[in-house]
């Protein structure tokens, strides 16, 4: 087995004292610009890394940053979302030799745990925070910790919706909880949900659809709540009452979609559209509508919220809101790592999802 470089072979060859490398690994004064970048060079060409335990010993950074996902674990190997947002993070991180340290948890306590491991361990700089709820401990907990953390998938603030935009609490639910300007440790990265479910009602309306079912995912995620709500608003807002738009919840799951597909579509006056909160559960949807001997979109339009390679090999190809999630995480890693580099917090706005029309939607039937 290879033996790890250590301060002393980088020493040794770069014909120094040991205190002199330390001070120069670890950007203390002490030597000569010319003699830091001597030990520098020596310390790459020799593979050199700093050991991340003592590191955290001595009250350095350990140079990585956490992610917890605290989904059902079976709903995470088929959604796309997941996977693009971490290959955006990634790509911010690998640029400047961050490590991302990943886990997945079955519930938010166990999530908060992580956080008080990692705080602990010094495991972690900061941590991204994704799935804001509609009651979040999360926020007031990284505080205390003192934390940095940038939370992702935050709701704009009201006035800045395009359209939809409601307050959660009216409708009975708690709003989740949103970094402040006076927070020391916390930075969001915010989507416009309400606005992009707004595009869609107004879109499916324009073609003639009045019954409309939002085949929605977990109840406790804020982007959840945010997408009812904007959707029984929008309806609301064009004579639609709740017997003819609605949401039904799920788990995000193709075994979940499918089913409230079913049952939808078994009703006396079944929908003309619906609208899936991910591309799985709307390709799920779209096989039992199939099997079921519905045309698609002769009898019924399908909608998917994110885009991906599933929506555009299906047949008829899914109609979906196309946005860059990878861009998402990019964005969210770059403002995680400014804060650790010293910039104060902030709030950062991610773009508005687009909506693709495709094959799968078209005016209802003439008779409905």
């Amino acid at each position: 087995m290879a033996r790890r470089p250590t301060i002393k072979d980088i020493a040794r060859q770069a014909g120094v004292s040991e205190s002199a490398v330390s001070f120069a690994l670890n950007g203390r004064p002490g030597v000569s610009q010319d003699t830091r970048a001597r030990i520098r060079r020596v310390a790459e060409e020799l593979g050199w890394q700093p050991n991340s335990a003592a590191r955290a010993l001595s009250g350095e950074r350990s140079g990585a940053v956490g992610l917890v996902l605290a989904r059902p674990a079976h709903t995470l190997g088929v959604e796309s979302f997941f996977l693009q947002l971490v290959s955006g993070i990634q790509e911010v991180l690998a640029a400047s030799r961050t490590a991302l340290l990943f886990q997945v948890v079955e519930d938010i306590d166990a999530e908060c745990a992580v956080y008080r491991r990692w705080w602990a361990e010094r495991r972690v700089d900061g941590v991204l925070v994704v799935d804001p709820r509609t009651s979040d401990p999360r926020p007031a907990l990284l505080e205390a910790l003192g934390l940095p953390a940038v939370t992702i998938g935050e709701a704009l603030p009201q006035e800045d919706e395009g359209g939809g935009g409601v307050d959660p609490a009216a409708a009975g639910a708690t709003p989740a909880a949103a970094p402040t300007a006076r927070s020391a440790v916390l930075s969001s990265v915010r989507a416009d949900d309400a606005g992009a479910m707004a595009q869609v009602l107004e879109y499916l309306h324009g073609l003639g659809h009045r019954r409309i079912v939002h085949v929605a995912g977990l109840p406790d995620l804020a982007h959840t709540v945010r997408r009812m709500e904007s959707l029984r608003t929008e309806a609301a807002r064009r004579g639609l009452g709740p017997d003819q738009v609605r949401s039904v919840l799920t788990d995000y799951s193709d075994t979940e979609g499918a089913a409230a597909t079913r049952r939808v579509l078994a009703e006396p006056e079944p929908p003309t559209a619906l609208v899936y909160d991910n591309d799985v559960m709307a390709v799920a949807g779209s096989a039992v509508a199939a099997e079921l001997g519905i045309p698609v979109p002769g009898r019924l339009s399908i909608v998917a919220w994110d885009d991906s390679a599933l929506c555009r090999v299906t047949h008829p190809r899914l109609t979906a809101l196309v946005r860059d999630t990878a861009g998402f995480g990019r964005l969210a890693a770059g403002e995680l790592l400014a804060v650790l580099a010293g910039d104060p917090p902030g709030v950062r706005i991610s773009e508005r999802p687009r909506l693709e029309p495709r094959e799968s939607t078209a005016p209802p039937p003439a008779h409905t």
